[in-house]
């Protein structure tokens, strides 16, 4: 019982080291403790991520189907959006941990500043179209005519300060490839934390905030996310972080932006093509009616909410595989990819067994729409039948972005999300008339498919070559 303790309070420690962001070096030393000091931050940062999405569906799921759908609808648009943000943070987080592997963290910082910009004039233009179409863009998305013209503000908002999105996945990303991984948690535990307590109170109306129903979610999000990235400004601008950036250094240096997007294109294209594939999936749901799309919106976000820990360990395992690379440990890297998977692996299997036993009861918890609760709930046993299969999927392809090589899953998303995952949605649905349950299977058989694949392609060993 003694050695149980001591054990218990060793993991505590340890625990409390990497949630105040004192980890030290990961290019040595234990691998499982590597892996545990980055992943705990990151597990937690995703968890906070993916909270936006649960705290927002609740709240607005109050105020009808009507509402929900709009929400769905209007992330699925801004996917594409995403897959930008998420693009440029593998490529930063790949330069960045490959520069803090070989310890020149001067370069890293060079790095970080030309991101941002990047980062920032891409925003710019998604924030003009989104200003003047955001009907036009609800409606693109099959949303009904009174759906548009009623919600549409929503979309704007969204659309329009799309920017700060935009930062905290590049600035997070600065912050995971050079180990700082609990500045990143912390951001979005600020961001969390505004955007619980204005949620209800914009949504609802609560004492003297006015009830601004689907928008008030709009306003609390973006605000809190807002605070987030003055909050990440603060780190890199104070010289606490190892990455450290100044003014002066906000001048464009083409060749940098250059490496950046070219290290970046791979990332982009893989959420392109798996946003592009989300789009067309949602379509074909939406035929269905609202509260299909509001179940199959809730069952996701669901998802999305417990697939976060396990993107927080593949977000660790990338930043070990670039920063082990930089230290030219190429053997260790691997190891580090092949115990994250496993972990992974094990964390899925007993969310699948929540998924099969008390899926209704979570669906229950977010909307008492009989029609939404029943698509869901189905959504959620499908979906747990390739759970499993996500574990190593996710890790290995985290791990070819964590060493530079952004092509390789690109070419290997673009195979299972284009040439299988979406002709299978569209014949089991339409030839079938199976509707939402035969996305729902196409979504679970591609992953599975995606798992295998990358597995194989990996075990070849040609990311160990690539130079970033």
């Amino acid at each position: 019982m003694a050695y149980l303790f001591k054990k218990l309070g060793s993991v505590f420690t340890l625990f409390l080291k990497a949630v105040k962001g004192d980890t030290g070096e990961f290019t040595s030393g234990s691998i499982n403790k590597a892996i545990f000091l980055l992943a705990i931050p990151m597990i937690l940062e995703m968890l906070l991520e993916s909270l936006f999405a649960v705290v927002d569906i609740y709240f607005v799921n109050k105020v009808g189907v009507d509402a929900s759908s709009t929400v769905v609808l209007t992330e699925a648009s801004l996917s594409i959006l995403y897959s930008v943000a998420w693009g440029l943070s593998i490529g930063v987080t790949a330069m960045v941990a490959r520069r803090a592997g070989e310890k020149n963290f001067a370069a890293a910082s060079d790095i970080a500043v030309q991101a941002i910009l990047i980062g920032s004039a891409l925003s710019v233009l998604i924030s003009i179209v989104g200003f003047i179409f955001p009907q036009q863009i609800l409606k693109l998305m099959g949303a009904s005519d009174q759906v548009a013209r009623e919600n549409y503000l929503f979309t704007q908002i969204m659309l329009t300060g799309n920017i700060v999105i935009v930062l905290l996945f590049i600035n997070n990303a600065i912050f995971r490839g050079v180990g700082n991984a609990s500045i990143a948690m912390k951001a979005l535990l600020v961001a969390n934390a505004i955007n619980i307590v204005l949620d209800p109170l914009l949504i609802l109306g609560i004492g003297p905030f006015p009830k601004l129903g689907v928008v008030g979610a709009a306003v609390a999000t973006t605000f809190g996310r807002s605070c987030a990235v003055l909050y990440q400004f603060y780190h890199l601008f104070n010289g606490k972080s190892l990455v450290k950036i100044a003014r002066h250094q906000f001048v464009v240096k083409m060749e940098l932006v250059r490496n950046i997007l070219k290290t970046s294109a791979g990332g982009m294209f893989q959420f392109i093509i798996g946003s592009c594939s989300w789009i067309f999936l949602a379509m074909i749901i939406a035929e269905s009616g609202t509260a299909a799309v509001s179940g199959y919106g809730t069952a996701i976000r669901i998802c999305i909410f417990t697939l976060m820990p396990a993107w927080g360990l593949a977000n660790a395992a990338a930043t070990l595989v670039g920063q082990n690379l930089g230290a030219n440990q190429p053997d260790r890297a691997e190891k580090s990819v092949w115990r994250t998977a496993f972990m992974t692996f094990c964390f899925f299997a007993v969310v699948a067994v929540v998924f099969f036993s008390f899926g209704e009861n979570l669906m229950r918890f977010f909307t008492q729409d009989e029609g939404a609760i029943e698509a869901g709930t189905l959504c959620l046993h499908i979906l747990a039948i390739g759970y499993v299969f996500f574990a190593y999927g996710m890790i290995v392809s985290q791990a070819f972005n964590g060493a530079g090589d952004t092509r390789t899953p690109t070419y290997i998303n673009l195979f299972i999300f284009w040439l299988l995952q979406i002709p299978l949605a569209w014949v089991l649905a339409k030839y079938f008339k199976l509707g939402p349950e035969g996305v729902y299977i196409a979504i679970a058989v591609s992953e599975t498919v995606l798992a295998i694949v990358s597995v194989i392609v990996f075990r070849k060993g040609r990311w160990k070559l690539v130079k970033v």
